[in-house]
């Protein structure tokens, strides 16, 4: 069979609060009919509506509708997305924030075509052409300056600009040209899974082919054949064709949000992790720190364009554990990796190259160099280092501990045995109380023995019995920590 069009899979990208939510339900309740609407299965994370046109190929559009970048990100090593095209939504008044710089590296990373909303234009406070200048910085021009970005204004509370908006959808569609071959092999990607009591249920779009019921389909991790199908609207179908949202029944565990799905099984391998995060230095932020006995982080950063400097800046001025020595736009150069050296800094490298010249330099000084394609990929790091420095700082202060090993009553009241792993404990001591290394309670050590013998302390490496006051949910397996 020859191929056919299908219709093109939306998302709306941009940063917290600037209207996402409030964007896809004004869509949702204008384009669909009432018991629609109500119908609407929300798990699914996704939606379709129906156009009134006739101008293009397809009159219809399906818009994802599950929250952050978490179906996404899981995308950067496959070379395709769920979604054909993107809609980057920037609240007028606000501008460009972190969470849109995100987007746009995330629709850059994929070469995902988009579209710019400039939501709010109805608030007076609005400045759109604010808003365009900002997007310069990230390379981004729009039509109004002689580039090639279609960016309309929009007010997804009035819905004003909002028929433009899907009508640029469609449109931009059609350039795309999007086809499918019913003959295909089913191939599509999994929005989001749970587990129901009928179940495992995974929600799929469809990308080409057909899928039905009794389908043997796979994913990176499981073989199985489809029970049943719900589509976005409750019903049961049999059959489901591409860019139609479904709810899947018969998986054997639950598939990945990203994962691709196929009744081909060489179109779900796991890609290649040589396309995963690139980095020079291979160890984490915490063995930086762990060698180094530092109790602040140096950072010398580099990014591709002033935009995604200042965004990185800002995020990072929020933590006093962080210290930028050099902030610039550009290559890391044998210099950086010179100056990182002699002020014991770590080199972050946003969407830049690094010079051979500076790799060589930096293997052979032992200076790390992390590089990032995404914001949040660097954000998720350095949150990964606060973690490690704070319990760090919480294990020095830690002067003694102990493992519970046993619990006993006797006389009517819990008592307990246990082996000190660290320093001492004495009788009267505060401590508190852990359990998988969640902070339990605290109370004083009322008692302690060595072999049924009364002793008022005990050290590293002693098995002893002990009691507290007030009493304590304490628990084998438990560890009792004095902290200064």
């Amino acid at each position: 069979m020859s191929k056919q069009r299908r219709p093109p899979v939306v998302v709306v990208l941009g940063h917290v609060d600037h209207g996402k939510t409030t964007l896809l339900d004004y869509i949702r309740k204008s384009h669909l009919a009432e018991k629609e609407v109500g119908a609407i299965t929300q798990s699914i994370g996704a939606y379709e509506i129906s156009l009134p046109k006739s101008d293009y190929s397809v009159n219809k559009i399906t818009f994802i509708d599950t929250p952050g970048h978490e179906v996404f990100s899981n995308l950067r090593a496959r070379g395709s997305s769920i979604a054909d095209l993107a809609v980057l939504l920037i609240d007028a008044k606000e501008s460009v924030k972190p969470q849109t710089v995100e987007s746009i590296q995330l629709i850059k990373k994929i070469k995902l075509p988009f579209i710019v909303a400039l939501n709010k234009i109805d608030l007076p406070e609005a400045n759109p052409d604010k808003v365009i200048r900002d997007l310069t910085k990230h390379n981004i021009i729009v039509e109004k300056l002689g580039g090639d970005v279609v960016c309309l204004p929009i007010s997804a509370k009035t819905g004003q600009g909002v028929s433009d908006l899907l009508d640029a959808v469609l449109l931009l569609s059609e350039d795309k040209g999007l086809y499918f071959d019913e003959d295909n092999a089913f191939f599509g990607f999994i929005v989001e899974s749970r587990k129901t009591p009928a179940g495992i249920v995974g929600s799929v779009i469809v990308k080409d082919g057909v899928l039905a019921v009794r389908d043997t389909v796979y994913t990176s991790n499981q073989e199985f054949k489809v029970r049943s199908m719900i589509d976005d609207l409750g019903r049961q179908v049999k059959t489901v064709y591409p860019s139609k949202p479904v709810e899947v029944l018969g998986f054997a565990q639950l598939p990945k949000p990203g994962d691709p799905i196929s009744s081909d099984k060489s179109k779900v391998q796991v890609p290649d992790s040589s396309d995963e995060k690139k980095t020079v230095d291979n160890d984490k932020f915490s063995q930086f720190f762990q060698s180094d006995k530092l109790k602040k982080l140096k950072i010398i950063l580099k990014a591709d364009t002033l935009g995604s400097l200042e965004a990185i800046e800002s995020k990072i001025a929020e933590n006093d554990r962080l210290e930028i020595v050099l902030s610039d736009v550009g290559v890391v150069s044998k210099n950086d990796v010179l100056l990182a050296k002699s002020a014991k800094a770590l080199i972050l490298a946003f969407n830049v190259k690094v010079e051979e010249s500076a790799e060589l330099a930096a293997k052979d000084l032992k200076i790390g160099i992390r590089v990032y394609d995404l914001i949040y990929e660097l954000l998720d790091e350095l949150d990964e280092v606060f973690l490690f420095l704070e319990q760090k700082e919480e294990e020095e202060k830690v002067r003694a501990e102990a493992k519970v090993l046993a619990q006993f009553i006797k006389d009517g009241a819990r008592v307990f045995g246990a082996k000190v792993t660290k320093g001492k404990l004495k009788l009267g001591m505060q401590v508190s109380v852990y359990r998988d290394n969640n902070f339990i309670g605290k109370a004083k050590i009322a008692s302690l023995k060595i072999r049924a013998k009364d002793v008022d302390e005990v050290k590293s490496g002693q098995e002893f019995g002990f009691s507290v006051y007030p009493q304590l949910d304490i628990k084998v397996g438990d560890v009792i920590k004095y902290i200064l």
